[in-house]
């Protein structure tokens, strides 16, 4: 019999206990399987980002995460009603990048550490009596510094003066277009326009395609017109003056304020000059549309200034800048603004300027600020 068979006992009571344990086994797994797929289907999705994305959670003490690397997803518990619940979130840290400083040549050289009466937000400044030439107000006035899209008006001096004829129509081409600064021009190539309507747009709007073209149509070229604009600076007693083209666009077009004031002077003799300047608004024909301008100058459209002609620039080596002629208080001046920090920081000068000589009955003092002496900065005589 088998009951009589030695150790058949135990071995039918193992085997029963084993059917046993695999049964609640086989049930356990029965019932967890259903809340494993709900889990999958509708929770711990910030779970599966983050191992879909490989990132690993660093516990502290007390069960704490270090700090998230930026767009990481991190595990919080939080109490809700009483009772603890795990959230994921994804964390993005901002990362912080410092501005870069941009310095203009007069900054380089110091020149913003000038200060004056008046409180001008430019590095240098002019004042004048145009009449006589007698110097009211300077700040820096020998210091050669990038001046920007006032190029333009030196421009405006030599086609003006070569008698060309303004109602040629000149065509805008990819040389005219800029390849250093990459600045934004609304003439496209294949533009045409006369060369009256380049001019104008080129002193009212500091349209550098059109200032380009100007000097491309000229004489032999733009070597000659850079070499006739050079010329003509030498010619006016602008020593600290040197051009390398003709719209301003190269920082290495330089000019101290009183080689600017000369300018200023000299284009004040030519009417279009002066008409062209100043002009608030103009429509041009462009060949394929009517396109309208306005001036970059907003003070020649208001009622209380009597502006005669004017010129504003900006590079980021120049900053701000402004030369016109006005008449204040009676009095016919110039002045000249370089390297002005703020956007409308030039044309508040001016305003600075326009109060101070109107506060006085009589002709304003002579007021002269100390003139830095910069390594490396060209100065005149």
């Amino acid at each position: 019999m088998k009951k009589d068979l030695p150790g058949w006992q135990p071995a039918v009571k193992d085997f029963q206990m084993y059917k046993l344990v695999l049964g609640a086994f086989v049930s356990l797994m029965m019932v967890l399987a259903p809340a494993a797929e709900a889990r999958t289907a509708h929770g711990h999705k910030g779970a599966k980002k983050a191992q879909a994305g490989g990132h690993k959670f660093k516990h502290r003490a007390g069960g704490r995460q270090h700090a998230a690397p930026r767009n990481q997803v991190i595990r919080r518990t939080v109490v809700v009603n009483g009772k603890r619940k795990v959230i994921y979130q994804r964390v993005l840290i901002a990362r912080t990048y410092a501005e870069p400083v941009r310095m203009s040549e007069g900054d380089r050289a110091g020149l913003n550490l000038t200060r004056d009466p008046l409180d001008l937000k430019s590095s240098v400044a002019l004042v004048l009596d145009q009449n006589n030439a007698e110097v009211l107000f300077e700040k820096n006035a020998n210091v050669a510094l990038p001046i920007a899209s006032i190029t333009k008006m030196m421009t405006g001096l030599i086609v003006v003066q070569a008698g060309q004829d303004m109602q040629q129509v000149l065509t805008i081409t990819d040389d005219d277009v800029d390849h250093e600064k990459m600045s934004h021009s609304r003439l496209q190539v294949g533009s045409r326009m006369t060369r009256g309507n380049l001019l104008h747009i080129a002193l009212m709007s500091s349209e550098n395609r059109a200032a380009a073209a100007l000097a491309r149509n000229y004489p032999g070229g733009v070597p000659a017109f850079v070499e006739a604009m050079n010329a003509k600076a030498r010619e006016l007693g602008m020593n600290d003056t040197r051009y390398v083209d003709s719209s301003g666009l190269s920082s290495r077009n330089v000019a101290s304020a009183r080689d600017l004031a000369r300018l200023v002077n000299a284009a004040y003799q030519e009417p279009l000059l002066r008409e062209y300047s100043t002009d608030p608004k103009a429509t041009v024909d462009a060949g394929r549309r009517m396109m309208q301008y306005h001036n970059t100058n907003y003070l020649v459209a208001m009622p209380d200034w009597e502006i005669g002609l004017q010129k504003t620039g900006f590079i980021n080596e120049a900053g701000r800048c402004l030369m016109m002629q006005a008449v204040v208080a009676g009095r016919a001046v110039i002045m000249v603004f370089l390297d002005s920090k703020g956007k409308q920081s030039r044309t508040a000068d001016a305003g600075r300027v326009r109060r101070w000589l109107e506060a006085f009955t009589t002709p304003a003092p002579v007021i002269q600020t100390p003139v830095l002496q910069p390594a490396g900065v060209s100065q005149g005589g």
